[in-house]
């Protein structure tokens, strides 16, 4: 289950769970909800999460560029060593806020 807050408008998302094929639709579904609330903004905390696949990183990509091009921002916060040099390999670390 993903744990949803909001702080001054930005929604503070935060997965349970590894983001896989198996679990990115709940995830789509719940920032596309997230957006369609008009959110200002939208934090995911991957404290909890251990792995992203392929599918996972197509959710964030796709919901980065959704709120670039309305001028709101995805940042991504407690990312895991294994996330991190993702990320940096990916050169996703370039598009998207990653907070320690």
């Amino acid at each position: 289950m993903t744990e949803i807050s909001k702080i001054d408008n930005i929604a503070i998302v935060k997965p349970d769970q590894a983001i896989v094929a198996s679990t990115t639709v709940e995830l789509r579904n719940t920032l596309k909800k997230v957006l369609d609330e008009g959110a200002a903004g939208i934090v995911i905390d991957l404290a909890d999460v251990d792995m992203i696949d392929s599918s996972g990183l197509g959710v964030l990509v796709a919901t980065h560029n959704s709120l670039k091009k309305i001028d709101r921002d995805l940042e991504l916060n407690n990312c895991n060593d294994d996330i991190r040099k993702l990320f940096n390999n990916m050169r996703l670390d370039q598009h998207f806020k990653i907070n320690e």
